[in-house]
């Protein structure tokens, strides 16, 4: 009796340890609709067998974004995303201005350079430009690739497939905005978007 008692309670302990470990995932897409989002600027966007797809055409001299309704704060996203064609990128705290119809920070998404970076649109630009031989060590041309974006306050990681790709410290720039997903103008762009989730988010409004 007195085996099974201690058994049970370790037992009980793995499970509560689990819990506390698990991490709640909330998505931000459906895979059906682009319901929670709005297109802002060129190029089309469509739901393929559960996955976003975002084309343009290299002759389109406008950007194209697909933005998210809803503003958020301190937060933990990650995306599956496979770059065929073109410059892209999964921007955060981003505001609806600027030249290219929206501006804040982009994690780099490309079929070939820079993949994992930082760069700030309308901003100071790289503000963590990775070495081609680092994008070699994370990132798979021609795949899938997970992207996960940590931001909260001023310290913003960037992981691609697992590995850290940039990071910034108290970085003063906007704590809070909008999701957006980019085609970049006059390049002629296919990306892929799948499984947008968010943890430990903030809905701002």
């Amino acid at each position: 009796m007195k085996t099974q008692f201690i058994l049970l309670t370790l037992l009980g302990s793995v499970a509560f340890c689990g819990s506390l470990g698990a991490e709640n995932w909330n998505q931000l897409c459906d895979g059906k609709t682009l319901q929670g989002w709005h297109v802002i600027g060129k190029g089309q966007w469509t739901i393929v067998d559960g996955a976003i797809r975002g084309t343009h055409p290299k002759e389109e001299k406008e950007f194209g974004h697909l933005v998210s309704d809803r503003v958020y704060r301190d937060f933990t996203v990650r995306v599956k995303y496979k770059a065929v064609k073109g410059n892209s990128g999964l921007y955060f705290r981003i505001e609806e201005k600027g030249f290219s119809g929206v501006s804040g920070f982009q994690a780099e998404i490309d079929p070939q350079h820079d993949a994992g970076g930082l760069y700030e649109t309308n901003g100071r630009a790289w503000v963590s430009q990775p070495k081609p031989e680092d994008v070699k060590r994370w990132y798979k041309p021609g795949e899938w690739n997970e992207m996960t974006v940590s931001a909260h306050g001023g310290h913003i990681v960037v992981h691609v497939n697992g590995i850290k790709s940039a990071e910034l410290q108290d970085d003063p720039g906007r704590r809070q905005g909008k999701f957006a997903l980019q085609l970049h103008a006059g390049q002629d762009c296919e990306v892929w978007f799948k499984d947008i989730e968010m943890s430990d988010g903030v809905e701002v409004r």
